[in-house]
């Protein structure tokens, strides 16, 4: 049958603080990989904001380098139509821009919180490892003082 001391060491090499601190570096990682995916939908969307808008730019060199030229009506009005639609494209790209960049946001405060509660789960170990290594260097003091005492008592008296 196991002792006290047996029970009370094992007890000691599993702290439930190492459960809670995987916990969190589990919590940590899994806030980690949304920031990152928030990161790169952010990103495709500027880049397709930023194609929308070259793609306009470019629209407009084009018609540009037709200004001498004739152009019907009806031409002018698909133009000036086609334009808006880049416009309204171009519009609704800079919305998805912006809640993507929230989304980002939100992700790297969650990952930052996560980030806060895992080091402060770390400190908790340190100081309790540091409180269990003072008790340990305190027991053994009092062993060689003991021993020390002992010693010195049981010397023969001359």
């Amino acid at each position: 049958m196991p002792s006290f001391d047996d029970i009370e060491d094992v007890m000691a090499k599993h702290d439930p603080l190492d459960t809670v601190l995987k916990l969190a570096l589990d919590a940590e990682e899994q806030a980690s990989l949304q920031l990152r995916s928030a990161q790169m939908v952010l990103q495709k969307c500027q880049q397709q904001l930023s194609a929308l808008q070259q793609y306009r730019l470019d629209y407009m060199k084009q018609m540009e380098q037709q200004q001498g030229q004739v152009i019907s009506a009806s031409n002018y009005h698909q133009f000036h139509q086609f334009i808006r639609q880049i416009d309204e494209a171009i519009t609704k790209q800079h919305f998805a821009v912006n809640e993507s960049d929230k989304q980002r946001q939100i992700g790297q405060q969650a990952w930052q919180v996560k980030q806060q509660k895992r080091k402060a789960v770390e400190l908790l170990l340190e100081r309790k490892a540091h409180k269990r290594q003072l008790a340990e260097l305190k027991q053994e003091q009092k062993m060689i003082d003991e021993f020390a005492s002992q010693q010195f008592f049981r010397k023969p008296q001359r």
